[in-house]
């Protein structure tokens, strides 16, 4: 119960800690800003924001015109003679003479007859609103019905061609035609809700509203599912761009307090005290993280009660932000100041993001999606189901990243780590020296080789989303380099950290036993966390090149007994400066080795 009640009473420490960093001279100041701010909010709620407003300018001939475009703000209207307008046509961006539009090439005329094209189709569309016969006005309704698309991906491991079919001939349509009297019978919404729906649907930005709409569990029109075809259009990726803003950037906003609390320990020098206790480190973290775990939790569950979501929602949220936390508290530790910390974790910010982002875009269309959580919640959102494997399989890497970081971090808590001035690139090396053991090097780098599988995996998984879109073979040949290249670099640093610490380690008998501990280690991790969450990117064309030779482990014991090989006779060789060039051979050679597996399999 001692552990407990140490973790308790930190973190209460660390509440008053925070709510106490502002001083009485900077208090005022906050609130004024915050008051105006909260001014400024409601007026421009009030009355909207202004910044397009006259932004291009008409010239017309005819006053029904100039009343129409003068609905729009963005127009600055002026009523002239045709003779004006035609004598002085650099004055205007539009000209509207004798019903005819004219403007210049420029960008700017160009996007001012684009709005002007959508305020007439508007306009249309308020005609055809107050026709006594809706249906006249709207022949056609389609009753729009979501389904899930089962497509095949895994076809073009045998070869087979995936696309539509092309004809040669237009398709002719047979059958009888019947007459069906409108409205349907069984229609099960009237013609004057229909009506509604259609006028609302023309007030408003269709562009915005569409998209915030994903974030409401009940219909926003009265039309149900029915639409027009103009309000037709394809999906886009805008849900899961505002799930990502809306549920990651707070977690991420309130991670940033817990990174900027460590590092003020650590510049302030009160972190001395903390550690002259006689607490444990693992509950000094534990303590600290708490209050930003719970108000991450609280962050999370008022989102999703002002978007009536399921709770479910929640499950893949708490591994990013363990994630979130876990890279905080490092980059808290390894930061020598505000500037670096400022560069780490805008670096992090934009990684982390990018991966959780990039991938939920394919949500429904790739199993790459189920990469990131993100797609967990958009798929939850969307009324679809996944199981216990799509959730193993979107969050055991960022589980295992978070593990790995929180016990580097707990074993670097200490006062030579937290208050050392070296180097970032030093610092981190000494950061990985410390759970390297000097009495048994050998178990460490298999282990150390083991457990930095979850970090390629994750970096491999970034480059397969960022090269997924590019033309073949150029996304192959790009993963084929980037793959390589992140494995030798993470089978490499357990190697150089111990040779810097002890340039006396790397005997040519120690260099070859070291390169079978890390082959090993690197081996069994790969395959080992492959065979329980991977196995679905495994199948596909992309995850071949990333994961080949599964059958013959042989085979790629061997490659990465050789590319370890060449890092560490390198290092032995030229010292610190062969790390790269040996990274760079090694690369090479991994490169090859792939390059023949997938030229052997694709023929």
């Amino acid at each position: 119960m001692s552990i407990y009640r140490d973790i308790a009473t930190i973190a209460r420490w660390e509440v008053k800690r925070s709510f106490s960093m502002m001083s009485r001279d900077v208090l005022p100041f906050a609130i004024i800003l915050l008051i105006l701010l909260v001014l400024a909010t409601g007026f421009t709620a009030q009355s909207g924001l202004h910044i397009q407003d006259r932004m291009y300018t008409v010239g017309v001939d005819d006053p029904d015109v100039a009343k129409l475009l003068a609905g729009d703000a963005r127009f600055a209207v002026y009523l002239l003679d045709p003779a004006a307008l035609r004598s002085n046509p650099q004055a205007f961006d539009l000209i509207i003479v004798g019903g005819r539009l004219s403007g210049s090439e420029t960008d700017r005329a160009k996007a001012a007859q684009k709005t002007l094209e959508r305020d007439y189709a508007k306009y249309v569309n308020s005609v055809y609103n107050t026709e006594q016969d809706l249906f006249a006005a709207y022949p056609l309704w389609i009753d729009s019905q979501e389904i899930k698309a089962e497509l095949d991906f895994l076809a073009t491991q045998s070869g087979h061609y995936v696309g539509a079919s092309s004809r040669s001939v237009a398709p002719v349509p047979d059958g009888d035609v019947k007459n069906i009297p409108t409205p349907s019978s069984t229609l099960s919404i009237t013609e004057e809700e229909l009506r509604q729906g259609l006028v609302q649907s023309n007030a408003q930005n269709t562009q915005i509203s569409r998209y915030t709409e994903a974030l409401s569990s009940s219909p926003t029109t009265a039309m149900g599912n029915f639409k027009t075809p103009s309000q037709i259009s394809p999906p886009l990726p805008f849900d899961s761009i505002i799930l990502v803003f809306v549920f990651i950037f707070p977690l991420y906003f309130t991670s940033q307090f817990f990174m900027m609390s460590i590092m003020n320990e650590r510049i302030e020098r009160k972190g001395e005290i903390l550690l002259s206790t006689p607490v444990r480190s693992s509950s000094i973290i534990l303590g600290k993280a708490l209050p930003y775990l719970l108000g991450m939790f609280a962050i999370c569950a008022a989102l999703i009660l002002y978007i009536r979501a399921s709770p479910i929602i929640l499950l893949p949220l708490i591994p990013v932000i363990f994630f979130f936390l876990a890279n905080a508290l490092l980059i808290g530790m390894l930061a020598r100041s505000f500037k670096e910390l400022s560069f780490l974790s805008i670096f992090f910010s934009t990684i982390a993001t990018s991966y959780l982002f990039f991938p939920s875009i394919f949500a429904n269309v790739h199993v790459i999606s189920l990469i990131s959580p993100l797609t967990l919640i958009v798929l939850t959102i969307q009324g679809s189901t996944w199981t216990v494997t799509d959730y193993l399989y979107s969050t055991s890497l960022f589980w295992l990243t978070g593990i790995v970081i929180f016990y580097i971090a707990t074993k670097n808590f200490k006062d030579e780590r937290l208050f050392s001035e070296k180097r970032l690139l030093s610092r981190v090396r000494e950061f990985l020296s410390e759970i390297l053991s000097e009495r048994h090097p050998l178990i460490s780098l298999f282990l150390f080789c083991a457990f930095s599988i979850p970090f390629i995996f994750m970096v491999q998984m970034m480059c397969l989303v960022l090269f997924f879109n590019l033309p073949m073979p150029y996304s192959l040949v790009l993963l084929l380099l980037f793959a390589a290249l992140t494995e030798e670099i993470a089978k490499g640093v357990g190697i150089y950290t111990l040779y810097a610490r002890d340039p006396g380690f790397l005997s040519w008998k120690m260099l070859v036993l070291a390169s079978i501990a890390t082959a090993a280690g690197f081996l069994v991790g790969e395959k080992l966390l492959l065979f329980v969450t991977l196995a679905q990117i495994s199948d596909s064309i992309f995850g071949s090149i990333l994961f080949l030779s599964l059958g013959a482990l042989w085979l790629p014991f061997l490659l990465h007994c050789a590319c370890v090989l060449i890092v560490a006779s390198c290092l032995k060789l030229w010292g610190k400066k062969g790390f790269v060039p040996g990274l760079v051979i090694a690369m090479v050679v991994h490169c090859l080795y792939n390059l023949y597996f997938v030229m052997r399999w694709i023929g």
